[in-house]
């Protein structure tokens, strides 16, 4: 049977159940990406796309990551995480170079100054997520 067909035969509590569950979770988003966004500029200068960036970098342990597995990692498009590289490494928080093996590829690897400020912006990101995500949803 094709989604349509299923959703053809839901329960009218089901649909509307599953409608205020998505209303929901997209509040409790934007209330956590905001608040994130917020405190990350204010407090250490970085969006929230780029304290992502350098926490994948920083944590993968890794010298450096390949842009491809690092975009996965952040659930960016490669234009967008492109734009953000540029920005962390205009900054002087990443440095890009080329992959010997492939030339298509590219490595981004946290700088001494980026891994500086993803220790200090830490603290705050956790303590955003600890205060938000202990909140309870606003009603829908």
């Amino acid at each position: 049977m094709s989604l349509h067909g299923t959703l053809r035969y839901m329960d009218a509590d089901v649909d509307s159940s599953l409608a205020t569950a998505w209303r929901e979770l997209l509040a409790r988003h934007a209330a956590v990406s905001c608040a994130l966004e917020r405190a990350l500029q204010e407090r250490h200068e970085l969006g929230m796309s780029e304290y992502q960036v350098l926490e994948v970098l920083v944590e993968a342990g890794a010298e450096s990551l390949r842009a491809q597995a690092l975009g996965e990692s952040v659930y960016l498009s490669q234009s967008a995480l492109s734009r953000v590289v540029g920005r962390l490494e205009k900054a002087g928080l990443v440095t890009r170079g080329m992959c010997a093996e492939d030339r298509r590829g590219i490595y981004v690897q946290p700088t001494e100054a980026g891994r500086a400020r993803y220790a200090q912006a830490r603290p705050t990101q956790r303590a955003v997520l600890a205060r938000t995500l202990s909140e309870a949803p606003a009603p829908g």
